[in-house]
């Protein structure tokens, strides 16, 4: 592919963002239709707040029906955990305003410790819990005997809106997450093999470095979409992990690609075949209409690649280059080709899942999850420290409107509490209900108390609420434009006798955005969030889980490995991708690591074979506890150790004593760590926190 295909295609797919689809006007009359309904039947209910109702179908909305589902679940499960939590609080401690607000501001504190260890939809649903008791709590403030009511009647509304959002995005024109991540696959494969093609054929560096983010981001919806489709449809369960596996291999394709760019050898006589081949099939791959539909063909010729390029060359080809540096370049470009196969083949898994397989190997000792324990408390801390001073602020002053931004702060603070830069997320929250206020009044203040009546209301609503659904189905604005329908209607607050009363709506109104902006003040001033903290301790976990794997008695399954690493680079990605190239090189590190460790068994197994040399086996060995000291104990800046230094005169080394192939693997596998580690020096050092 050309540099100016490469760069026209890129354009061309920013310039979509911004222009709604066919599938961005189906979600926003489908959400907007589902909010209607839902109050509709809030009205022939009559439920106290019936905004409630239709609220819930705009925070639970999402274009795809599983995360509709998933949403609405761990919403409802958060609701009635709140719901429980705030009537045993109140039932105990409602005597005592002090106590009362304490103890609410430690249940909230602690749903946030439990949200900030979890991900996806479960995330959500213990930061719920947590804001729910104080929403139900508060107003029972003084009337304990009212909790009960209040706790039943917001679960009532909210399992309305549930169940009006889940059905109509499951029967009107459905956009399933087991199709949509099929689709977002494919689309992901389409946009290797571009980046691929650029290159191997000497791509405009800027475009590449574009397309790469694009591929990063893409992969990491990717992953988040996964658990949506186990909840959407129990016959998708078998197919969740083969989701996750074929997005690490994507990644690893991508690295690979990456590699054989950043080190190109073009007098290499044995690679130029192998390299002109793989460029002519990605670009045939990216430019025939409906390529995937049909991976057959295309994993065949990625078979006759793989196999080609793991053949060792004869010396005398070696012009130009040595013979071990051509042997890992012809591995790298083997790793790619697999590893593209290994994605084909998982859409196909997609496509048509098979039945899951009985009797199951034994397992073998596992890497260890990660979990953020110092992060996930941090934030603990910092939402209950917010709720509970903003408490102390309404109990002293008894100002009556500050009950609402006492529930704000704790929503705010709890619920963007984990988010990479929560100041960003909240600030966007701010916008958003900032720009819903004006649009509030208009209708709630002045038009309808004139004109009242459901009719009049579709009237008025439906202009303002299609627009901000459509801006809700673009990623771009997604924040600012969920923000706004939600506090739209939180100001409206929607009733069969709407009145003129300009004065409590704008004192409400105050008592938000004050609370959205001290929450904000909140994330600024205590305990500062440093998404770089976090990434280092994922990187901290990556650098021993390859200490692990060099030290280890017993050698784990690739597939053990490959599953837990790729999840660290998942969750490595919302942390940095937005940094720059300081994120880059750490993702980029990230995906290197899985290639080090997949290597390193690679040398794990070699070793334990009896066909390897002694003299082999042992550089081997001493290789891989001198790089487990690098990994455990090298610090940044820190000059490397001699063992990581040396290691390319080990490859040359076994080269010249062994020419078996076996061998010459081992070297190229040493060379590959190698310039792994000299690629992304301080990914792979201690850092000195």
């Amino acid at each position: 592919m050309t540099r100016a295909r490469l760069k026209a295609y890129f354009e061309t797919s920013l310039a979509g963002l911004t222009q709604p689809t066919r599938s961005d006007w189906i979600f926003a009359l489908r959400t907007v239709s589902a909010g209607l309904i839902a109050l509709l039947a809030a009205y022939a209910l009559r439920l106290d707040h019936p905004q409630w109702a239709m609220m819930t179908v705009f925070i639970v909305a999402q274009p795809v029906a599983g995360m509709v589902l998933a949403k609405g679940f761990y919403r409802l499960l958060g609701t009635l955990a709140g719901g429980v939590a705030a009537i045993g609080i109140t039932t105990i401690f409602g005597t005592g305003p002090w106590v009362l607000v304490t103890v609410l501001a430690v249940w909230i504190g602690i749903c946030t410790f439990v949200s900030s260890l979890l991900r996806n939809p479960e995330a959500y649903g213990a930061a719920l819990a947590g804001y729910t008791a104080m929403i139900i709590g508060l107003p029972a403030f003084g009337q304990p005997h009212l909790v009960v009511d209040l706790a039943v009647a917001r679960c009532a509304e909210i399992i309305l809106g549930i169940v009006c959002a889940g059905l109509t995005s499951r029967l009107i024109l459905p956009k399933l997450a087991s199709d949509a991540i099929i689709s977002r696959l494919k689309r992901c494969i389409l946009d290797l093999a571009i980046y691929a093609g650029g290159a191997f054929s000497g791509g405009d560096r800027a475009t590449l470095i574009g397309l790469h983010r694009k591929l990063v981001a893409d992969t990491q919806t990717l992953g988040e979409m996964r658990a949506y489709a186990r909840l959407e449809a129990p016959s998708f369960a078998p197919r969740a992990h083969p989701v996750r596996r074929t997005i690490g291999q994507l990644l690893s394709a991508l690295s690979a690609a990456r590699a054989l760019h950043s080190h190109a050898a073009p007098k290499n006589a044995a690679l130029i075949p192998v390299r002109s081949e793989l460029q002519v099939l990605v670009g045939e791959l990216a430019a025939k209409p409906g390529a995937l539909d049909d991976t057959a063909p295309w994993v065949a010729r990625l078979d006759a690649i793989s196999a080609k390029a793991r053949q060792m060359p004869d010396a005398p080809v070696d012009q130009g280059d040595d013979r071990v540096g051509t042997i890992t370049r012809l591995t790298i470009a083997a790793d790619f080709a697999e590893a593209l196969k290994q994605v084909l083949r998982g859409l196909d898994a997609l496509r048509s899942p098979a039945a899951r397989r009985q009797g199951r190997a034994s397992r073998q000792p596992a890497l260890v999850v990660h979990r953020d324990y110092p992060g996930a408390a941090r934030n603990a801390v910092r939402a209950a420290l917010a709720t509970l001073l903003v408490a102390a602020f309404w109990l002293t002053t008894k100002w009556s409107e500050a009950a609402g931004t006492v529930i704000l702060v704790a929503v705010v603070s709890s619920l963007f509490a984990a988010r990479p830069d929560p100041v960003q997320v909240s600030w966007g929250f701010f916008k958003g209900t900032l720009l819903a206020l004006p649009f509030a009044f208009l209708v709630g203040q002045i038009a309808l108390p004139a004109l009242p009546g459901f009719g009049w209301f579709t009237l008025f609503v439906v202009p303002i609420l299609v627009p901000a659904a459509l801006a809700m189905a673009n990623p771009r604005y997604v924040g600012v434009a969920t923000a706004f329908a939600i506090n739209f209607l939180a100001f409206l607050s929607p009733h069969q006798a709407m009145t003129y009363a300009p004065g409590p709506f704008l004192a409400g109104s105050a008592s938000i955005l004050v609370g959205i902006l001290l929450a904000i003040g909140v994330f600024i001033v205590v305990l500062p969030a440093d998404p770089w903290l976090a990434a280092n301790r994922i990187v901290r976990a990556m650098r021993e889980d390859l200490a692990r794997l060099c030290l280890h008695e017993r050698v784990p399954r690739r597939s053990a490995f490959e599953s837990l690493a790729y999840d660290r680079v998942n969750q490595l990605m919302p942390l940095v991708q937005n940094s720059g190239r300081k994120g880059e090189a750490v993702l980029g590190g990230g995906v290197a690591a899985v290639t080090v460790g997949l290597e390193i068994l690679r040398l794990r197994s070699a070793s334990q074979n009896h066909a390897i040399p002694p003299d082999a086996a042992l550089s081997v060995a001493n290789f891989l506890r001198g790089l487990a000291r690098e990994l455990l104990f090298r610090a940044p800046g820190d000059p490397q150790t001699a063992t990581v230094a040396v290691v390319r005169q080990y490859a040359a080394g076994i080269a010249q004593r062994n020419a078996n192939s076996d061998a010459l693997q081992i070297a190229a596998s040493l060379r590959i760590i190698a310039a792994a580690m000299e690629d992304f020096p301080d990914f792979f050092a201690r850092d000195k926190g």
